[in-house]
């Protein structure tokens, strides 16, 4: 009878350390997600701001080796991320691709000037560090004209700061949130062990050796849920990819792990951290307390 008694006990832990570690997971599962969606949208607006163009005209008079020089110095301007010269042949067959018609022969002459193609490192792509490279860029005698459309910065950046401010908002809420979720569940499997642990300190066990194996089970708990919980983004990632080709521009190995990891470690920290609060209150319990 005892035997049976103990086994069906046993059966229950198991069941409990067992939903335990998948209430954790689902909740880091969603943490992960919330991150992957933060790197994402960091990347995107990343992506978005170093895709403004600025057209820098050159002069007609100017010489194909100066133009080709000043593309180099340009490319070594702390601004700068990338540049592209474009010829006045080049030009003109990639308007005519995109008219359909040669221009050229109708008009009997190109009259496309020659012109580099400029895009900025995200930090710089606001109007206040365009303005000034800008300004820089018109005291060289090469340089004619600089295009780009203001307007557009002004708003894109309004907007992704808008974006971004709600999607940090909504992270913090969350990440409350699902600290309060994992808590909540580590505390109802601490709480079916109560009388376990008040037996314990009521035959001298010290309060360090009785929670030492509850936190040694939570730092096992939180593993396994952010184990479990990476995994699923990786599959989640990988379906995304497959349904959004595009998505890969977007992503970052290196950022990834950043984000794997710390769905890792925020598992085993707040389950360490609700065991100990957990264990704590039971060894402050009076025994007719832990009937309530």
């Amino acid at each position: 009878m005892e035997e049976f008694e103990a086994s069906i006990s046993a059966k229950k832990t198991k069941a409990i350390y067992i939903s335990t570690v998948f209430g954790i997971a689902m909740v880091l599962l969603m943490i992960g997600l919330l991150g992957l969606i933060l790197v994402h949208a960091n990347n995107l607006s990343r992506y978005v701001k170093e895709n403004i163009v600025l057209n820098i005209i050159v002069d007609d008079a100017a010489h194909e080796t100066d133009v080709i020089q000043l593309k180099k110095q340009l490319d070594q301007n702390l601004y700068v991320k990338d540049a592209e010269y474009v010829s006045k042949e080049l030009a003109a067959r990639n308007l005519q691709k995109d008219l359909g018609k040669d221009f050229v022969s109708f008009l009997g002459f190109n009259p496309l000037p020659s012109s580099i193609d400029v895009y900025l490192k995200a930090d710089y792509a606001n109007n206040v560090n365009i303005d000034q490279f800008k300004a820089q860029l018109l005291k060289n005698p090469l340089v004619k004209e600089v295009i780009y459309q203001r307007s557009l910065v002004d708003q894109m950046n309004q907007n992704l700061g808008s974006i971004s401010l709600v999607v940090l908002a909504f992270a913090g809420i969350f990440l409350v949130v699902s600290v309060a979720l994992i808590n909540n569940t580590i505390r109802l499997a601490i709480y079916s062990q109560r009388f376990l642990i008040k037996s314990m300190q009521l035959v001298g066990a010290t309060k360090g050796f009785i929670r030492k194996p509850f936190l040694l089970y939570g730092i096992w708990h939180g593993l396994l849920g952010g184990l479990i919980a990476v995994i699923l983004l990786i599959g989640m990632l990988y379906l995304a990819t497959i349904q959004i080709p595009d998505l890969v521009i977007l992503q970052s190995k290196a950022e990834f792990g950043i984000v794997f990891l710390g769905v890792v470690g925020i598992g085993i920290l707040i389950s360490v951290l609700s065991t100990y609060s957990a264990v704590s209150k039971f060894l402050r319990l009076k025994i007719y307390d832990l009937y309530r």
